[in-house]
């Protein structure tokens, strides 16, 4: 494997280029008309234009992808995350083309990617599930008498997909049938496939991932778990690894479930396995997803992985190097994902020019972005501007270079996340390590934003006077304010 395009943008592009840069592997970018000047196409060693900016003329159409691949002599293709990772048509396209999958194989694609399937494969190794249907139900009179068998609240879920959409959440009898029909116009809408199914409804869950990985000899080991729980529209906003709630015991145990879930569609690669956790820390699977993920990051800083690194050693037949034994959690890891939208106004994207870009560094501090200064931010793609993420030796220094690191962040131009990730940094909820899915709604509001700028502008304020009154009483001596002294001359005042 001496040449690796990878079909996809931004600050994935660039952490997989990266990684295989020290590996010593040449790599193919691929770019639509949006792209055309973005850091990931400078990056890597060759670049092909795939069409025009939205992504169904690009980065979609995988027919480009592998002539790219032709064009080019690349061998393998690295998907990321988005676009074609996860889709098992493309997957046979790759194969078929006689070239290598940076992924699972597009059997355990087709099976994880729908949430029946995968809940029927993970059933064999008796897997926790939250009680509910096992089969796809269209009859909306049907569904509502299941619906009263397992018990309101009850959770609408499609079949197909994922990010919240075609969820709904149905409190009593009496809305079933509207929701329901709301939960299959959207999945069809938004996945081509109406399929629905009910499971009782957690009212206040956890959302707790772990992170597998899979070599083609049949060795499958877990590399503990990620919180995601602090998330918008049911999409991660915050992660963090470890969690601060779950036992060794407990983790031990999903930690093995994951493994199996896995084993189930003789997984190969990196992936990850979905959970809920609920209040009395009884969890539950949710489903699996067959590619890396966004917040890979955490993983990576307590284990002392590079999983992309994993990932290309798995596609080039290697054997894991470690068992499940020799891994082991160290220090503590927090990402915030830095959007392109304004939280104050229900987290609408928001578009424009990056006037002022400077990431903060310093100790225990990454940042995985794709963008400079001066540079636009399209609207064809997802809003996210960078991954900002801190290590420490526990979770309260994690917290703390977090905070540094906002504060350090500047961006100017357009409106971003980042002080939202203050807010949650900040909250007796978060830091206590008390929270759910529903930090957002209970905790934060527009004024939430409002109250800290303005006690910001205070302090500045008093520091601004404190500065004046002092510069003030400060008195000279002539030789210093001498005309003919060069300092003076030369000096700027701030």
């Amino acid at each position: 494997m001496q040449k690796i395009l990878v079909a996809n943008r931004g600050e994935i592009a660039l952490r997989v280029m990266r990684s295989a840069r020290e590996m010593g592997i040449k790599t193919v970018a691929v770019y639509s008309a949006a792209d055309r000047n973005a850091l990931h196409v400078r990056y890597a060693d060759e670049a092909v234009f795939i069409g025009e900016a939205p992504a169904n003329q690009s980065y979609l159409v995988g027919e480009k992808i592998i002539d790219a691949c032709r064009k080019t002599g690349a061998e393998a293709i690295h998907p990321g995350y988005g676009f074609l990772s996860e889709n098992p048509a493309f997957a046979k396209m790759v194969r078929e083309a006689g070239l290598t999958l940076i992924g699972p194989s597009p059997e355990a694609m087709e099976i994880m990617g729908n949430k029946l399937a995968a809940k029927a494969a993970a059933l064999k190794y008796n897997i926790p599930m939250v009680p509910g249907t096992e089969e796809a139900i269209t009859d909306v009179a049907e569904a509502k008498n299941r619906a009263i068998e397992v018990g309101f609240p009850i959770l609408i879920k499609a079949a197909a997909g994922g990010g919240g959409k075609g969820m709904r959440i149905v409190e009593q009898a009496e809305d079933f049938e509207e929701q329901m029909q709301l939960a299959v116009s959207e999945a069809t809408s938004a996945f081509g496939d109406g399929s629905v199914f009910i499971e009782r409804y957690v009212s206040s869950p956890r959302h707790i991932e772990i992170q597998i990985l899979g070599d083609t000899h049949g060795n499958i080991v877990h590399l503990f778990e990620r919180e995601c729980s602090v998330q918008r529209r049911h999409q991660k906003v915050v992660e963090e690894a470890p969690s601060s709630v779950l036992t060794p015991q407990i983790r031990a145990k999903m930690g093995r479930c994951a493994v199996d879930v896995a084993r189930s569609v003789n997984y190969t690669g990196a992936g990850t396995v979905e959970f809920i956790l609920d209040e009395n820390l009884n969890f539950y699977f949710l489903e699996m997803n067959t590619r890396l993920q966004v917040e890979h990051p955490v993983t990576e800083l307590i284990t002392g992985l590079d999983l992309v690194k994993e990932q290309i050693k798995i596609a080039r037949g290697e054997v894991l190097s470690f068992k499940q034994e020799e891994l082991e959690i160290n220090g503590h890891a927090v990402e915030l994902r830095v959007y392109a939208e304004d939280p104050a106004n229900n987290f609408l994207p928001d578009i424009g020019t990056l006037q002022t870009y400077i990431t903060p560094q310093g100790p225990g501090v990454r940042v995985d972005d794709g963008f400079e200064q001066g540079m636009e931010i399209p609207i064809y793609y997802d809003p996210m501007i960078a991954k900002l993420i801190t290590y420490g030796s526990n979770r309260e220094e994690a917290i703390e270079r977090m905070i540094r690191a906002i504060d350090e962040y500047q961006i100017t131009g357009i409106t971003t996340t980042l002080a939202f990730g203050k807010f949650v940094m900040q909250h007796q909820a978060f830091t206590s390590g008390n929270f759910d899915t529903h930090f957002v709604k209970k905790y934060f509001s527009p004024e939430s934003l409002n109250e800290e700028h303005e006690d910001e502008a205070k302090v500045a304020a008093i520091l601004m006077e404190k500065l004046l009154s002092e510069r003030r009483q400060v008195v000279l001596p002539a030789s210093v304010t001498s005309a003919n002294n060069s300092w003076v001359k030369n000096r700027r005042t701030y």
